[in-house]
């Protein structure tokens, strides 16, 4: 008898169940974290970076769509051509990818977006994390049955439709959220939105919506009456001033939605972390960034493939303690470490949970603060440089950025 040797790639998509083999498919290697990267993280299943923004990118795309009322298209390079608005609608819109281990991979919140749209994106894909089922699988048990309610929030759900598993032919890949899009199932909703990117991202494996479980009238005091409660209006239809170009800051009917004409746009969060990633990759390293408002809101978030949870991390305390300070990370960091003193007398880190680590920066454009930026990932002292490359390809000259008088010393890169 012939032995026959299965292939590496085979072994790992098959097992043995009483006596019979059963293979999975593979997961195409253009949506997962592979190669060297893999094998710095130890997982080659999980999703890659590219793959994570273009679905986040093409819901958002769907969004502007629609607020738009005509469809989108691409360009020669894939990139997603946004139409103008009409009639001043604002899309409304907060995207959260996770690995299949709950880190953050991507995120972007579109302009306008308060507090709550912010949190629920990432409770949401947390809740089909901890399910492995869309958050709606969730909803649907309370809809069912009320009492249920108590008992989801207990166990860490949210019960709210609009999270689901990224799978692609039987493989969970990671998990996504969405939030901010006023529900109007069957034609539209955050789930919806998600879904439809999820199927021009990754193709026809991904698995079909639930359906809406709605509540009983005995369930809904409002649905017993047969009549809706009234919904009252809010927001303003007056932009605030700004003090700086709208390609930087959120503008229009957007800045009127949150009453703020200078915190930092989606548009210009991307350029800063394009810059930054470009300057990562020239340089042979990889990095996580986060990109925050001036109220300390997440605005963008990407990690490059590789990249350690705690890198993430890292970045993510770096701009929140830049933002607090309203100063580099290394202004306070630096001069600590030169001082000889041990760790344990380092006051401000230990009392005020400031993290001083080189890479966090206050974002002020022509003087006006309008966010902070938090890198890790890169070694000494390039996530500080990585952060600078990514204010100056998004505002140039008009960044304010910190000046050395003679060369930084080598510092470690978390």
């Amino acid at each position: 008898m012939k032995n026959h040797v299965m292939k590496p790639a085979l072994i790992a998509a098959c097992m043995i169940v009483l006596g019979s083999v059963a293979c999975a498919q593979t997961v195409p290697e253009k949506f997962v974290v592979s190669g060297k990267a893999a094998a710095r993280i130890h997982d080659f299943t999980t999703i890659n970076l590219a793959t994570a923004q273009r679905i986040a990118e093409t819901c958002e795309a769907l969004v502007v769509a629609r607020a738009a009322k005509r469809s989108y298209e691409r360009d020669k390079d894939g990139n997603v051509i946004y139409p103008p608005q009409i009639n001043g609608e604002a899309p409304q819109h907060t995207i959260m990818v996770l690995d299949n281990d709950g880190n953050h991979v991507y995120f972007d919140r579109m302009d306008g977006q308060g507090y709550t749209n912010v949190v629920t994106a990432e409770m949401k894909a947390r809740t089909a994390l901890l399910t492995r089922e869309p958050s709606k699988a969730t909803m649907n048990r309370v809809a069912r049955d009320p009492n249920q309610e108590a008992y989801e929030v207990q166990l860490g759900l949210y019960p709210v439709a609009g999270g689901l598993p990224i799978v692609v032919n039987n493989q969970t890949i990671g998990y996504v959220g969405a939030g901010g899009y006023r529900p109007n199932p069957p034609v539209w909703s955050d789930e919806i939105c998600v879904h439809k990117a999820m199927l021009e991202v990754l193709g026809p494996s991904v698995p079909p919506l639930l359906e809406d479980v709605r509540e009983t009238a005995e369930n809904n005091a409002s649905a017993a009456a047969g009549e809706p409660l009234p919904v009252p209006t809010w927001g303003s239809t007056r932009a605030p001033k700004a003090t700086l170009p709208p390609e930087w800051v959120v503008s229009g009917a957007e800045a009127a939605h949150v009453f703020e004409g200078n915190q930092i746009s989606l548009a210009a969060a991307k350029n800063v972390a394009r810059g930054c990633r470009e300057f990562a990759s020239n340089n042979g390293s990889t990095m996580s960034l986060y990109v925050l408002d001036n109220a300390g809101e997440m605005v963008h978030m990407e990690r490059m493939d590789g990249e350690l949870p705690a890198n993430a991390r890292t970045a993510l305390l770096k701009a929140q303690t830049a933002l607090r300070l309203r100063e580099p990370t290394s202004l306070r960091g630096a001069p600590m470490k030169n001082s000889g003193y041990v760790p344990p007398r380092n006051v401000a880190p230990n009392a005020f949970n400031f993290y001083l680590g080189v890479g966090g920066l206050p974002i002020v454009v022509d003087g006006q603060m309008i966010g902070s930026l938090g890198v890790s990932g890169a070694d000494g002292t390039q996530d500080e440089s990585c952060a600078i490359a990514g204010l100056k390809t998004a505002f140039g000259e008009h960044a304010l950025l910190p000046v050395y008088k003679t060369a930084p010393a080598k510092a470690g890169g978390h």
